[in-house]
């Protein structure tokens, strides 16, 4: 069983006339995914991959079925992008664009909160139900179905563990992309209460990264868990002051050091990975495998 989007998932790809949105679009139906429909201001009546653009999201939803969006549009359109799907009622909108404003990303947070819309990102890689649906630009080839759940910060990391899940034995459940701007719609704690939910998720992999305090907080959830979880926090070498990457990725006035969420982590009772592939191991040490 998948968390937030599954196999009966209607999408719509905003923004899908653009190079980034056509090239993701081929991505996630090559995946499986079920988009049914696409925006893209003034190219209403393009088709994408056999799939047809509308001009707005009420006019796509007015034809079709939507359950969620996957938003590929510049940062400067972004937040009127977002708050369109959430005004439509949508019940997921996952935001990859980078460079969101802050105040742009306060707004569309705060708006979804009150309409009950779960958003992803911005800043995200998005999300992936291993076999059923992929939202967003991770790479098809490393997402198999198995019981291992994982929720992160970071893209790219989280490409290589799952690879390394996936070539041990171990496939996934749900993979999420929370997204690595300082403000973000969905936290470490809502993923892994989905996740506790779950029956068909047995363990959980927690891939953190300096700055913040998402990490910390979530160890006190961990502490109420009855699954495993095995973390991995990126940033161990990064010097105090310095962005790494992702815009809340900064050690600031000696918070969110790689040191204080180890020991918040490994004090919840999680198993807190040295390095990438190491987590598969420590999964399999858990489960008793």
């Amino acid at each position: 069983m998948a968390i937030i989007i599954d196999e009966n998932t209607n999408v719509l790809v905003m923004g899908m006339t653009g190079r980034q949105g056509t090239f993701h679009t081929k991505q996630m139906l090559d995946y499986g995914t079920k988009i049914v429909a696409g925006t893209s201001p003034g190219k209403g009546g393009a088709i994408v991959e056999g799939i047809p653009a509308y001009n707005s999201v009420r006019e796509a939803c007015a034809n079709h079925k939507i359950d969620a969006s996957v938003i590929f549009v510049p940062a400067a359109g972004t937040k009127d992008a977002a708050l369109e799907s959430i005004e439509a009622g949508i019940g997921v909108v996952v935001v990859v664009t980078e460079g969101v404003p802050v105040h742009d990303e306060i707004e569309m947070v705060a708006y979804a909160k009150r309409r009950g819309t779960i958003v992803l990102g911005p800043n995200t890689f998005g999300i992936v139900s291993s076999g059923k649906c992929k939202m967003g630009i991770p790479p098809n080839k490393y997402f198999v179905e198995g019981p291992v759940g994982v929720v992160a910060r970071s893209g790219t990391l989280t490409y290589e563990i799952v690879g390394n899940l996936t070539a041990n034995g171990l496939g996934q459940t749900t993979v999420v992309g929370m997204g690595g701007d300082r403000v973000v719609g969905t936290t470490f704690i809502d993923v892994l209460q989905m996740f506790e939910k779950d029956p068909l998720t047995k363990a959980v992999v927690l891939i953190g990264e300096i700055g913040g305090n998402a990490e910390e907080t979530a160890s006190e959830y961990i502490k109420t868990m009855s699954k495993p979880v095995v973390g991995y926090i990126a940033g161990k070498s990064a010097p105090p002051g310095k962005r790494m990457g992702h815009a809340g990725a900064i050690i600031e006035r000696g918070k969110g050091t790689f040191q204080g969420k180890v020991e918040a982590l490994t004090a919840a009772g999680a198993k807190v990975a040295t390095l990438p592939f190491e987590v598969p191991g420590l999964i399999k040490e858990m489960l008793g495998m």
